[in-house]
C-alpha cells in the first residue's frame, strides 16, 4: 500500500507540474508575443516626433533663408556682406540636408527611409519649388564668392525667384507637415486597437487556464491529501523497520572499523581533503615519518617531506590529479635528512555525495630504487668511458689525416706543379714543320696545360695552409679567402670585427678551417655566388664566425635528409667536425635569397 501511495504522489505530482508549466508557460509566451507587437510598433513610431520636428523646421530654414537673402540689399559694405554670405551657406546646408533626409532617410539626423505614398507624392509635387529656391541662392553665393561688394541690382533676379516662390514652398510644407502628423495620429490609435486586443487575448488565457488547469488541480490536491492520511499508517510500520536497519548498520560500521585498524598496521594509508590537509592518517604511515596524530591543520605534503622543492612537488600532484587519480613514485625526506622513495597512488573518493576526499595509499620502494639509480650510475659512467675513447680516436684520426694532407700538398706542389711547368715550357717551344696544324694543336695544348696547373694549385691551396699552423685561424682564413678570390674571380672579402687574433687549439683551429673552406666552396660551385663575406667576432667565450653568400639559396629541411649528391656529404662533414669541437653550427637559407652559415665555437 505504501508503494502504491508513494507511486501515486509522484504520478499527482508529476501531473500538477506540467499543468503548472502549461500554465505559466502559456501566461510567458501572450506577454511575450504582446511585448514583442508593441515594441515592433513603438520602434516604427520612435522617429515619428523627429520626422515632424525636422519636417516643421524646414518652414522656419526656408523663412530664415528668404530673410538673410534679402537682407543683403541693407548692407553694403564687405564685412556684412561676408557674413551674410556664410550665414546664407550654413543655412542652405542644413535646408538641403534636412530635405533630402526627409526623403531617403539619414542615420545621423534619426530619419527612417519608410515614406508613405501620400508623403511621396507631395514631395514630388514640392521638389520643383525646393529646386528653384536652392539654384538661386547658390547663384547668389557664387556671385557673392566672386565679389562680397556685387551691386544688389545685379542679385535682383535671383532674390525675385526666391521671394515669390518661398510662399508656396511653405504652403506645401505644411500639407507635408500635417501629412505626418496624421500618419502618426493613425499609428496611435492602432497600437490602442492592439493593446485591447492583447489585454482580452489574456483574460481569455486566464479563464482557460482556470477551467481546464486550476480548477481540475485542485480536485486532484484534495484526492492526493486523502492518499497521504492512508499512507501515514504505512509510514509507522515503516519507522519500526528503520529501528531494526539502525542496529544491522551499527554492526556492519564495527566491522568497517576493525578493517580499516588493520589497513592502518599493514599499510601506508591516509585520508586528505582536496586542499591537502590531512583528515586521518595511518599507524604505520605515523611511525615511518613520525608524524603525530594530534597535530591539526596540518599539509600531508609537510609530513611526507621536510625538502621545500619535494614539498612543491608533492602540492603539484595534489592539486593537479585530485579529480582524476594518480599512481606513481615519489621522492620523500623524513627528519633527519633521511631519503625515503614511495609507490604512491592518490584515489579520489566520495564518503557522501556532497562531500569528497582523497586517499593516499603507498608503498616503501627505498631499496628497490637505491638499487634502480646506482645500476643508472654505472651505466652513465660506462657511456661516458666510451664516449671519452671515442673522442681521442677521432682525434689522432683527424691528426693523421691533416699530417696525410701536408705529405699530398708538398707532393703535388714539389712534384706535379715543376712538372707541368716544364711541360707548358716545352710545348711553346715546339716549332713544327706543318704551321698550321701544329699551331693549332700547341695553342689547344697551351690551354690544356694552364688549366691543369691551375687545378693542381687550387688542390694544393685546399690542404692545410702553412699560415694555419704558423699563424693560426685568422691568418689563414684571410688568406683562404685572398687566394681563392683570385682564382675563381668571385669576390670573397674577410672581415675581423673584433680584431681577434688569439691561437687555438691546433686541432680546433684545424676544424675550423675545414668548415670555412667546405663553406666557401659549397657558395662557389653549388650556390653560384658572385659576392662571399666572411666575419669574425668574438667575445669572452664564443669566437663566431659567419659565411654568407648572395647565391640561389636552397630549402635546408631537403639538405638534412640527403647523403649524397649536392652538398649532402659536405654538410654531414661540417656537423661532425663542429661537433667534435664542441661548437654549434645554424644554417639559414632561403631559394633565391642566399644562403648564411653561422659557427659558434667555445674558446
Amino acid at each position: 500500500m505504501a508503494n502504491k501511495n508513494g507511486a501515486l504522489d509522484q504520478r499527482t505530482f508529476k501531473k500538477l507540474s506540467r499543468l503548472y508549466i502549461i500554465a505559466l508557460s502559456t501566461i510567458a509566451l501572450s506577454v511575450i508575443v504582446s511585448q514583442v507587437l508593441v515594441r515592433k510598433h513603438l520602434n516604427k513610431q520612435q522617429s515619428d516626433s523627429t520626422v515632424i520636428n525636422i519636417a516643421g523646421r524646414q518652414r522656419m530654414l526656408s523663412q530664415k533663408l528668404t530673410k538673410e537673402i534679402v537682407s543683403l540689399s541693407v548692407y553694403s559694405d564687405q564685412e556684412n556682406r561676408i557674413s551674410l554670405k556664410n550665414n546664407i551657406q550654413s543655412t542652405l546646408d542644413l535646408w538641403e540636408l534636412s530635405h533630402n533626409a526627409l526623403q531617403n532617410g539619414n542615420d545621423s539626423l534619426g530619419l527612417p527611409n519608410q515614406n508613405s505614398v501620400d508623403i511621396k507624392n507631395k514631395f514630388t509635387a514640392i521638389n520643383p519649388v525646393f529646386n528653384v529656391i536652392q539654384k538661386s541662392s547658390k547663384s547668389i553665393l557664387k556671385k557673392l564668392e566672386n565679389d562680397p561688394l556685387v551691386s544688389i541690382d545685379d542679385l535682383a533676379l535671383d532674390v525675385n525667384k526666391i521671394t515669390n516662390t518661398e510662399s508656396s514652398f511653405l504652403v506645401m510644407m505644411d500639407a507635408i507637415v500635417n501629412q505626418y502628423d496624421l500618419e502618426a495620429d493613425g499609428k496611435v490609435a492602432w497600437l490602442r486597437r492592439l493593446e485591447l486586443l492583447l489585454m482580452g487575448l489574456t483574460l481569455l488565457i486566464l479563464l482557460g487556464e482556470f477551467l481546464f488547469i486550476f480548477w481540475p488541480t485542485a480536485k486532484s490536491v484534495k484526492s492526493t491529501l486523502s492518499n497521504l492520511l492512508s499512507a501515514e499508517k504505512t509510514a509507522k510500520e515503516m519507522a519500526f523497520n528503520a529501528d531494526e536497519l539502525s542496529k544491522a548498520k551499527e554492526k556492519s560500521i564495527r566491522e568497517l572499523r576493525a578493517l580499516s585498524q588493520a589497513i592502518d598496521e599493514t599499510l601506508l594509508f591516509a585520508r586528505i581533503s582536496p586542499n591537502g590537509d590531512v583528515i586521518h592518517i595511518g599507524n604505520k604511515f605515523s611511525r615511518l615519518f613520525k608524524f603525530s596524530k594530534f597535530k591539526k591543520d596540518v599539509f600531508i605534503w609537510t609530513v611526507l617531506s621536510t625538502n621545500e622543492k619535494e614539498q612543491l612537488l608533492i602540492e603539484d600532484l595534489v592539486n593537479k590529479y585530485k579529480k582524476t587519480g594518480w599512481q606513481g613514485e615519489v621522492k620523500a625526506t623524513i627528519k633527519g635528512s633521511v631519503d625515503v622513495w614511495l609507490e604512491m597512488s592518490i584515489v579520489p573518493y566520495r564518503p557522501t555525495e556532497d562531500k569528497s576526499e582523497l586517499l593516499i595509499i603507498a608503498s616503501e620502494i627505498t631499496a628497490k630504487k637505491e638499487g634502480q639509480i646506482e645500476i643508472e650510475r654505472l651505466t652513465q659512467e660506462s657511456f661516458e668511458e666510451k664516449m671519452s675513447q671515442q673522442k681521442i680516436i677521432s682525434s689522432k684520426i683527424i691528426e693523421n689525416q691533416e699530417k696525410e694532407q701536408n705529405r699530398i700538398a708538398k707532393d703535388v706542389h714539389d712534384g706535379i706543379g715543376q712538372m707541368l711547368t716544364g711541360l707548358k715550357y716545352n710545348l711553346e717551344s715546339i716549332n713544327a714543320t706543318d704551321v698550321e696544324k701544329t699551331t693549332s694543336k700547341v695553342e689547344h695544348l697551351k690551354e690544356l696545360t694552364s688549366g691543369i696547373i691551375k687545378g693542381v694549385r687550387t688542390a694544393t691551396f685546399n690542404l692545410t695552409p702553412p699560415e694555419l699552423s704558423d699563424h693560426g685561424i685568422v691568418p689563414a682564413i684571410s688568406k683562404l679567402t685572398q687566394e681563392l678570390g683570385k682564382l675563381t674571380g668571385k669576390e670573397i672579402l674577410f672581415f675581423n670585427k673584433t680584431d681577434y687574433n688569439q691561437r687555438l687549439d691546433s686541432l680546433v683551429e684545424i676544424n675550423i678551417y675545414r668548415i670555412i673552406q667546405e663553406a666557401i666552396n659549397n657558395a662557389i660551385k653549388y650556390a653560384v655566388s658572385s659576392h662571399i663575406l666572411v666575419s669574425l667576432s668574438h667575445s669572452k667565450n664564443i669566437l663566431s664566425i659567419v659565411v654568407d653568400d648572395d647565391g640561389k639559396g636552397f630549402d635546408p629541411s631537403k639538405v638534412k635528409k640527403v647523403k649524397n649528391g649536392d652538398g649532402g656529404m659536405g654538410m654531414t662533414f661540417m656537423k661532425e667536425r663542429i661537433k667534435y669541437i664542441d661548437g654549434r653550427l645554424f644554417l639559414n637559407s632561403q631559394i633565391g635569397k642566399g644562403t648564411r652559415v653561422t659557427l659558434n665555437i667555445p674558446i
